[in-house]
C-alpha cells in the first residue's frame, strides 16, 4: 500500500538485539490531507531510516504493510514502512504537456474542409 502524507512527528529511535542481531527502530506520525486529515503511526526499520527524509513538515511518500497479531486475546496492528520518499521525487519522468491529437485536430481552423 502507499500513503502520502506530511511528517508532523519523530518518536525517538529504539534499539536492542534479538536472536539476529541488533537491531533500531524508529516510529514516526504523519497526518493525510484532505477534509478529515488522519494522523497515522508508522514504523521505520533498520536501514530504511533516513534521517535526511524524517524532517518534520516533509511531504514523504511511504510504501507500507499493514500486519496484526494477537497477544493475550488482544489483537495489535503495526504499519511498517519498505520504503520511504520525498514526495515528488519519484524518478519517472511525467510529461510536461499531454496532447491530445484528435481533439487539436478538431479545434483547428476548417479552412478547405467542405462542411
Amino acid at each position: 500500500m502507499q500513503l502520502t502524507a506530511k511528517l508532523i512527528q519523530l518518536l525517538l529511535i529504539q534499539t536492542g538485539t534479538g536472536k539476529n542481531g541488533d537491531w533500531k527502530k524508529q516510529d514516526i506520525i504523519v497526518e493525510t490531507d484532505g477534509q478529515y486529515p488522519k494522523k497515522v503511526c508508522i514504523s521505520i526499520w533498520g536501514d530504511k531510516i533516513n534521517e535526511g527524509q524524517l524532517q518534520i513538515g516533509n511531504l514523504l511518500q511511504i510504501d507500507f504493510d499493514i500486519e496484526s497479531r494477537e497477544y493475550n486475546n488482544k489483537w495489535y496492528t503495526d504499519i511498517k514502512a519498505w520504503k520511504i520518499e520525498l514526495a515528488g521525487t519519484s524518478t519517472q519522468k511525467t510529461p510536461d504537456k499531454e496532447v491530445n491529437t484528435v481533439d487539436s485536430i478538431l479545434n483547428s481552423e476548417d479552412e478547405g474542409l467542405p462542411f
